[in-house]
């Protein structure tokens, strides 16, 4: 089966994701992250791939990640693409995974593209309150990918939130479960690890 996990950036998919596989047995659960899939811009000038806006559709190369989970879903193995977020491109090196019983498709937009959501067979909202995932986004970005925080709160105020309000808050009617309050959600993760292994 193929579980779409989406939500904000900074929302808590990551930690949504971490909990539900600590619970089904080892080897069943395949993760694969749609920030793997962003377009590979290296041919661009550096302040061009800085400047470019990833909180949007156009962004993910859409045709690569669906012909990949469809052969998750055959049983054929995949080279995931590596994204370097320091470079803001696609790096020459892959990622092989292997199919399982369970494949998670986790990213902000898991549920915006119609082709992606046709092949899902239970689709998830992980919710959070906009403050909470800016000081997550803050936190992460900051620390792990270098960036500064006047830059973090100048693309969250022109990027990051309007795009959240345009392109990911409206994908939450898709959703056959809403989690709220993001990973500290324990009552609604349990669920999900339930319906899961009930399937598996």
């Amino acid at each position: 089966m193929i579980i779409g996990i989406a939500g904000g950036t900074g929302s808590g998919k990551t930690t949504v994701v971490r909990k539900i596989i600590e619970s089904l047995p080892e080897g069943s659960v395949t993760v694969v992250s749609q920030d793997s899939y962003y377009k590979d811009s290296s041919h661009l000038p550096w302040e061009e791939r800085r400047a470019q806006n990833f909180d949007q559709p156009g962004a993910f190369d859409w045709p690569l990640l669906f012909e990949q989970l469809n052969m998750l879903r055959e049983g054929k193995s995949i080279e995931e693409p590596v994204y370097d977020y320091t470079t803001c491109s696609r790096l020459k090196e892959t990622r092989h995974i292997e199919p399982r019983s369970v494949i998670i498709l986790e990213g902000i937009m898991a549920l915006v593209d119609p082709s992606i959501r046709a092949i899902l067979d239970m689709k998830v909202f992980v919710d959070a309150d906009s403050d909470e995932r800016l000081i997550r986004v803050l936190h992460r970005d900051v620390i792990e990918r270098g960036r500064t925080v006047d830059d973090l709160i100048d693309r969250y105020q022109r990027i990051i939130k309007p795009m959240h309000n345009l392109h990911i808050e409206p994908t939450k009617a898709y959703a056959d479960i809403i989690v709220p309050l993001g990973g500290s959600n324990s009552v609604a993760i349990d669920v999900l690890r339930q319906y899961i292994k009930r399937l598996i």
